[in-house]
């Protein structure tokens, strides 16, 4: 190793490197609670300045990093937080954790990616080690951030180290953080490699170096591709057990139970997240840049994309059902998160399905304990909302005065049984109420051939049924 390798390496395994993450979202704080937490000097670095305002309160504002340990960190002084891209100038190492979108020709969107690097380059020093994470195609690490950074004259590899290693956040997992998953670590030279496996094997229990950016950058995009395919696969069998009359979520169940050779996956409503949805077109860009045409997973993305209209046309047939049309009805949606138990709204097919029934003329309520507030800027591509929507209260009295109740994304925290018992209609995409009941269709499995009495509200407010 060099001379600079080796500086660097002492001071990341004496906990003397000063180490920065640019992006504060739901990676890059996490991480950098986690490298605070293992010892480190950690700078955040987010051109948002309400989120770096709240670490240096020390409020936490993602679900999965409390409070009390922001606080905690902020208080002993290893964890702080700037708008400022000239603290880079004093760091040791920076880990670039930003979004990653596509366009709207699905074409990857590097424009956080180019800025954060931008910002980087400016202050960027000898004997520095620059991380990516952000999720993307391969080669970004060498084709796209390696010429930025050595623009100014430093040379990856010999001046500074650069390496890239995938984020594998699940917002709301209770058993698997950024601690205890392993950490997946390709640098552009040995040296790279060993440096970036050094910072994370600090603060994190497992790393699995690979040899290169390259092969990194592709674990990625195969977990998640891996992921939204076999999910499209659950989604088109539900819709054939729709149409055939069998009940796919009996099937899944009763298919796991073999031992080997099957791995469960669920139908829904669609995909969401940050990264399922986005990733696998990632890859099928790269591919066709290669000349290679990756049908397969581009017909998984046709299937999934195609599932709120599904959802849709099953709601029309819960209100058809009460001799009523889309056009006029009212239509409460339960949870606009994009999974159960979390405020994460990015890709949530939650929102796909209200601006469809809204185009046909529905009056669209919603209810999430963990969304009070829905504004245009949450929406991106859905209505321009006059004044931002508000969550309803998940009461008896609510859920009855809506023609139709669809649940979308299953929170723990609804009784389902009260809404079961209180509704007129209801669309199930997430086999939430269990059994079969005549004001239920449920996803992919029969449905009944009646829908129960519609339900009044006395001056009570109290759901009462109509015999």
């Amino acid at each position: 190793m060099s001379l600079a390798s080796d500086h660097l390496l002492d001071k990341i395994h004496s906990k003397r490197a000063c180490v920065g993450v640019v992006g504060l979202g739901y990676v890059g704080l996490p991480l950098a609670v986690e490298l605070a937490r293992a010892g480190f000097d950690t700078t955040g670095i987010d051109v948002d300045p309400r989120k770096t305002d709240a670490v240096n309160k020390g409020t936490s504002y993602i679900p999965d990093v409390k409070s009390a340990d922001v606080a905690q960190l902020v208080s002993a002084g290893r964890l702080r937080a700037t708008t400022d891209f000239r603290a880079v100038a004093s760091l040791d190492t920076v880990n670039i954790c930003v979004p990653t979108p596509l366009r709207k020709t699905k074409d990857p969107d590097m424009s956080f990616v180019a800025a954060a690097v931008e910002g980087i380059a400016g202050y960027l020093h000898t004997g520095m080690l620059v991380v990516l994470e952000s999720t993307t195609y391969p080669g970004t690490t060498e084709e796209f951030v390696k010429p930025m950074l050595e623009a100014k004259g430093l040379r990856a590899g010999v001046d500074f180290f650069l390496a890239f290693s995938p984020e594998r956040v699940d917002p709301g997992n209770p058993t698997f953080n950024t601690h205890n998953v392993p950490k997946v670590v390709g640098g552009i030279d040995p040296e790279s490699t060993a440096l970036a496996g050094a910072l994370y094997g600090s603060a994190i229990e497992r790393i699995v170096p690979v040899s290169s950016p390259q092969v990194a950058e592709m674990v990625k995009l195969l977990e998640n591709t891996f992921r939204a395919v076999n999910i499209g696969l659950a989604n088109e069998i539900a819709m054939m057990c729709d149409r055939m009359g069998v009940d796919v979520w009996e099937v899944v169940e009763a298919a796991a139970t073999k031992p080997f050779g099957f791995m469960p996956f669920y139908p829904g409503p669609g995909l969401g997240g940050h990264c399922i949805p986005i990733d696998p077109f990632y890859l099928s860009w790269k591919a066709k840049q290669s000349g290679f045409e990756p049908r397969f997973i581009e017909l998984a993305g046709q299937i999934n994309g195609a599932m709120p209209h599904f959802v849709v046309d099953k709601i029309a047939d819960a209100l058809n059902l009460q001799q009523k049309s889309v056009n006029g009805s009212t239509v409460l949606v339960l949870g606009v998160a994009y999974k159960r138990d979390i405020n994460d709204l990015r890709e949530s097919p939650s929102l796909d399905v209200m601006t469809l029934l809204m185009q046909k003329g529905a009056h669209v309520h919603y209810a999430d304990p963990y969304v009070p507030v829905l504004t245009s800027a949450d929406w991106h591509g859905g209505p321009d909302l006059a004044e931002p929507m508000k969550s309803e209260a998940l009461t008896a009295a609510t859920i009855a005065k809506a023609d139709c109740v669809v649940i979308l994304t299953d929170h723990r925290i609804v009784d389902y049984a009260m809404v079961q018992h209180a509704a007129r209609a209801i669309v199930d995409t997430r086999n939430a109420i269990a059994g079969h009941h005549a004001n239920v269709l449920r996803l992919g499995a029969p449905s009944g051939t009646a829908l129960r009495m519609p339900v009044r509200v006395d001056e009570s407010r109290e759901a009462k049924v109509v015999a």
